[in-house]
Parts: structure tokens; C-alpha cells; sequence
């Protein structure tokens, strides 16, 4: 949902934030705030159309840290390094959140169902739910666990 106009609103004030850099002339940076949700959507379900797609809840985290590691390396923060997890959002974007997962497993239980009518072969691992992936969950305790273990390294 993120905060409306916020990117607009932060690139009129510092035009340099979305400037494009080249490989070998990287400036120097302070701080590297890092939202999240993009980077946890994007390794945890990269191509939700299709219905052959799998990946181990191991491999999403693995990917989450390697990129991490690939922004930090580039980046290289002198001063703040800092990763924003969503906490638990309001009742109505609870409410608006179910909703929109449940049309979403409702809609990938239709896929699933049209390639079987095919006649077609899945693979035999389970499919990962990307439903899984809300504050206080078992996927977002891992999350934490496993980020403050990076950390340490």
C-alpha cells in the first residue's frame, strides 16, 4: 500500500536519489534504508502465473539475503545500515489484506485445476504460499531469526 506520493514527494526534494550511476564511479553514501516488502515479494514469488513454479521457503530466504548482500557490497553504507519490516497492520487493511489472499488462492486453485484438466504434469513438491508472509507468522519470525544471524556474520 506504501504512502501515497511518497516517492514523488522525495525525489523533487533530492533529485539525486534516483540518479543513474555508473558501475566504477559509485558516490559515497551514509545511510541504506531498505523497505522490505519488495524485496520479499520478488524472492518469495517471482512469477505467480505459473502454476509449475516452486521454491523452498530455504531458497526465499537465501535469495532475500543474497540480494541484500548484492545492495550492501554496491552501496557500502558508512554509517546506517537499515532494514524496515512491516509490523501488524490496522483491522480494515486486515480485512482488505484476507480478502484479496483469499481471491488470490481462489484464483491459483482454478490454475492448478485447468492445467490438471489438461492433462498436464506438476511437480510433486508443495507450492509455496506467499500468504504466509504476514507480521507475526511463522515465515516472518523465521524472517527475523534468520536476519539477526546475518547480522552477526
Amino acid at each position: 500500500m506504501g504512502v501515497p506520493k511518497f516517492y514523488r514527494w522525495i525525489s523533487e526534494r533530492y533529485p539525486c536519489l534516483s540518479e543513474v550511476i555508473s558501475d566504477t564511479e559509485i558516490p559515497e553514501f551514509d545511510n541504506l534504508y531498505l523497505d522490505m516488502n519488495g524485496i520479499i515479494h520478488n524472492c518469495s514469488h517471482p512469477n505467480d502465473d505459473d502454476v509449475k513454479f516452486r521454491i523452498s521457503q530455504e531458497q526465499i530466504f537465501a535469495d532475500i539475503f543474497a540480494y541484500i548482500d548484492k545492495l550492501f557490497n554496491i552501496i557500502r553504507p558508512k554509517k546506517v545500515f537499515f532494514l524496515a519490516v512491516d509490523g501488524v497492520a490496522p483491522r480494515a487493511k486486515m480485512n482488505q489484506q484476507r480478502a484479496r489472499r483469499f481471491m488470490s488462492a481462489r484464483t491459483a486453485e482454478e490454475q492448478l485445476q485447468a492445467h490438471l484438466r489438461k492433462g498436464e504434469e506438476l511437480p510433486k513438491e508443495k507450492r509455496f504460499d506467499s500468504n504466509c508472509i504476514t507480521p507475526g507468522e511463522f515465515f516472518s519470525r523465521i524472517f527475523v531469526s534468520c536476519g539477526n544471524n546475518q547480522a552477526l556474520l
